[in-house]
């Protein structure tokens, strides 16, 4: 895309461009035969006009940046082999000014190795054809010292450029942490106050008893650690009725595990309250040994898994980890992402795990 500002400068180029092929037409009277300059000023007004072109990258392609170091070689050999070098021509030496036009587009476009080169081979063909005196005579200093303001310009410019884009990006990736701190600090008081609210009671208890707590009261110590890590595990998974039903299944004697993976994390909250529903549902009555409920990452159409393991025998078996292949699934459940989808059975055939 193509912006007000370099359009100016596009036009100020052709402008300073379109000058020097006018100097080079008002004196033409002065070439012993005109046709070489004017082969020259063609051949210079092309290579401008495709040089600044509207639309073309920054960088210019190689092939253009040789074409332009070949215009600009041919310029100085066409102009001065009509005229006189050791006589004041004038304007009429219009190629020296338009050599380090051209090669001051290169050095602006990138191709700064092709623009000394093209002014070196300024300054020695004008050596060459008018002596030393004439390199400040005919302007040859004035070409070459615009090419070094056009490099020493456009390095400072990339240079801020690229600094532009690293600290843009410094600003962006600070952002963020900010954004992510601060997230932390909102989930962890979220955390906080959920556990100060289930933990409370429990803790004035122990307060006022000095620690003397009842059998009953110990296990219902347990019951609350194990809730509020279902506030750590379980996060989207949680609602109060799920709450309720997962105590509930507890004092049953059913070992719950909430496991949020973050299956759910980009669903509406209307879909996720549906679902959570289901599973309170699912949950409520329930009699096993073991219940876990898992969320399922977002490229499955179930959202969530509810799987009821029970333990053979008098129930040692499940020290050996949850993964032991004695227990055995008796429940089985898929609560599907989308509500129109059917959930699969609620209650699977038990067969043993891993057989």
């Amino acid at each position: 895309m193509i912006t007000v500002p370099r359009l100016i400068f596009l036009g100020l180029g052709a402008l300073f461009s379109a000058y020097h092929v006018f100097l080079g037409i008002s004196t033409l009277g002065h070439p012993a035969t005109p046709q070489p300059a004017i082969a020259a000023m063609v051949v210079y007004a092309l290579a401008t006009a495709v040089s600044i072109w509207p639309g073309s990258p920054v960088k210019m392609p190689l092939w253009l940046a040789a074409f332009d170091l070949a215009v600009c070689v041919a310029l100085p050999l066409l102009v001065t082999s009509q005229l006189d070098g050791g006589a004041d021509n004038g304007y009429a030496t219009w190629h020296v000014a338009a050599v380090g036009t051209l090669m001051t587009i290169c050095a602006v476009r990138r191709q700064q190795l092709i623009a000394w080169t093209g002014v070196l081979f300024l300054a020695v063909q004008t050596v060459v054809w008018g002596g030393f005196g004439a390199l400040a005579s005919v302007g040859v200093i004035g070409s070459v010292a615009w090419v070094g303001v056009a490099v020493v310009i456009t390095r400072a410019l990339v240079k801020a450029a690229r600094d532009s884009r690293q600290f843009a990006k410094a600003e962006r990736e600070a952002t963020e942490w900010q954004a992510a701190q601060e997230a932390h600090v909102i989930e962890r008081q979220f955390r906080l106050r959920k556990t100060y609210r289930v933990a409370q009671p429990m803790l004035t208890e122990i307060a006022r008893t000095g620690g003397n707590l009842t059998p009953a009261q110990r296990q219902e110590c347990r019951y609350l650690e194990q809730a509020i890590r279902d506030e750590i595990r379980g996060r989207s998974l949680l609602t109060d009725d799920v709450r309720e039903q997962v105590m509930a299944a507890r004092r049953r004697g059913t070992v719950v595990s909430l496991l949020d993976e973050g299956g759910l994390d980009d669903m509406l909250e209307e879909e996720r309250l549906e679902i959570l529903g289901r599973l309170a549902d699912a949950i409520r009555g329930t009699r096993t040994d073991r219940l876990i409920v898992r969320t399922v990452p977002h490229s499955s159409r179930v959202a969530v898994t509810v799987v009821g393991l029970s333990v053979p025998g008098d129930g040692h078996a499940n020290a050996l980890g949850p993964d032991s292949h004695d227990d055995e699934v008796d429940l089985w459940l898929e609560i599907p992402r989308h509500p129109s989808q059917a959930a699969a059975p609620l209650l699977a055939p038990a067969s043993p795990v891993g057989k």
